[in-house]
């Protein structure tokens, strides 16, 4: 018997109805409660306690693509069907597959995200959990199934790699998302019907785009108040509160894929038509930061981006090392230390919320560290106007991928940011690419 006919035999014609629906989430919710190892011994099996959309599409097809708001059960689904064929469980497979691939944003990620989360590979199988082998990067389930982790920083690691199921989470992110992604396809040659799925928070960017168009993928989408049995009291009451109606809370909540703002100053296509893998040699590079005004837990980020210019006065993002609710010693221990990892010529900082308090931060961590101040007389909107043209100009190229910066600036409008937050990121942005071509566009800072 085929994977799709248990599928359809099995989970399809079983699917809980709405009382057993709820039956099945109160066991779960109180079996949470319970040691990991007995978890397996009373929990129902996971295609009658999950919801139809955490199960594999009835359709066929080589690609499936999981798109959900934050905490809305991607990672459970994930860690559930890639147990289920590795161990050769029904309904999802009628044999183990021995062979896996999981694939994330980092290494990190991929061991504390999918396979030591609360969610991930380790914490839903029970008596006899896998074993991480941290040296070879791979986990070994009881019956011999290894699924091998990789990153998405270094495309190349998966050539060489021949699978029969893989596992690629928060694509969205990805550094590398169109070499990683090839290279994880072309390596699914394994078995009678070898497949992929990718769960991601969506993103408007063109890996997404592009996997969505192709016929072989089947697509599911949830939206995080469907989990609300498996989430922190109050969660969504505050989240409803705060991003209610917002583009945010569309995107990062009910898991709905955005264009670009049609009043937006930045045009993520613009962007990515001018991504680089590396950079020339610079003749000048800023750290350029932002400090909030608090380092509360509700505080504004601190934005910390770096940039460089060469030869040609080109422009280049290095780094996006943002950090949000920190004390002020820790945002300057950050940008400080990016600027020796780069050898950067200087930081740049906005000191109208901090005034000279930001520089005496920075000096307490390194005394000599080569420092300018430079204060906001203009509106966010105008300041950023000079940059985004550079950008039309094609004279500022992004150095891989800066998925939190890049969103911030897709989603800048004249009334700021839609969800409200202050845009810390792309602050910092602005001051790095204006320090740089300050020399043409903005006498105040020609000196810098």
């Amino acid at each position: 018997m085929t994977d799709d006919e248990l599928l359809s035999e099995a989970a399809w014609s079983n699917v809980p109805q709405e009382r057993e629906r709820q039956y099945a989430a109160a066991v779960h919710q109180e079996a949470r409660k319970l040691p990991l190892g007995v978890i397996r011994r009373v929990m129902p099996e996971w295609w009658r306690v999950a919801r139809s959309e955490q199960l594999p599409p009835r359709e066929a097809w080589r690609q499936w693509l999981l798109i959900g708001g934050r905490g809305s059960g991607k990672t459970r689904a994930g860690a559930e069907w890639i147990t289920g064929l590795a161990l050769g469980l029904s309904p999802f497979a009628s044999l183990p597959h021995r062979r896996i691939a999981l694939v994330a944003e980092t290494l990190a990620d991929a061991r504390e995200v999918m396979i030591e989360g609360e969610s991930g590979l380790k914490a839903i199988v029970g008596n006899e959990r896998p074993v991480f082998e941290v040296t070879r990067r791979r986990l070994v389930f009881a019956n011999g199934a290894t699924a091998q982790i990789f990153s998405s920083e270094d495309p190349d690691s998966i050539r060489g790699y021949q699978f029969d199921a893989a596992w690629g989470d928060e694509l969205g992110k990805w550094v590398k998302p169109e070499e990683s992604f090839d290279n994880l396809m072309l390596a699914l040659r394994l078995g009678e019907r070898p497949r992929a799925l990718f769960t991601t928070t969506p993103r408007n960017v063109p890996i997404l785009k592009r996997l969505m168009a192709d016929p072989q993928t089947a697509v599911t989408r949830m939206r995080t108040a469907e989990n609300v049995e498996n989430l922190a009291p109050g969660f969504l009451e505050a989240m409803a509160r705060r991003y209610d109606g917002t583009r945010f809370g569309r995107q990062e909540l009910d898991g709905e894929l955005l264009d670009d703002r049609k009043d937006g100053l930045f045009e993520r296509a613009l962007v990515e038509r001018s991504r680089v893998t590396n950079a020339p040699p610079l003749k000048r590079i800023v750290v350029a930061v932002d400090p909030p005004a608090t380092s509360t837990k509700r505080s504004d980020a601190c934005g910390i981006v770096a940039a460089g210019k060469d030869g040609e006065g080109a422009i280049y993002v290095l780094a996006d090392e943002s950090r949000r609710a920190v004390r002020p010693e820790k945002w300057a221990r950050c940008a400080v230390a990016l600027l020796e990892r780069l050898e950067a010529d200087r930081i740049v900082a906005e000191v109208n919320q901090g005034g000279d308090m930001v520089e005496a931060v920075l000096r307490t961590v390194a005394p000599n560290v080569p420092y300018r101040a430079v204060r906001a007389t203009r509106g966010k909107w105008t300041r950023a106007e000079p940059v985004a043209a550079l950008y039309e100009q094609g004279r500022v190229r992004h150095v891989g991928v800066f998925p939190e910066l890049e969103d911030e600036m897709a989603d800048f409008g004249p009334d700021g940011l839609s969800d409200g937050r202050s845009p810390d990121r792309l602050d910092a942005l602005v001051w790095a690419v204006t320090a740089l071509s300050g020399d043409e566009t903005n006498p105040r800072v020609r000196n810098l």
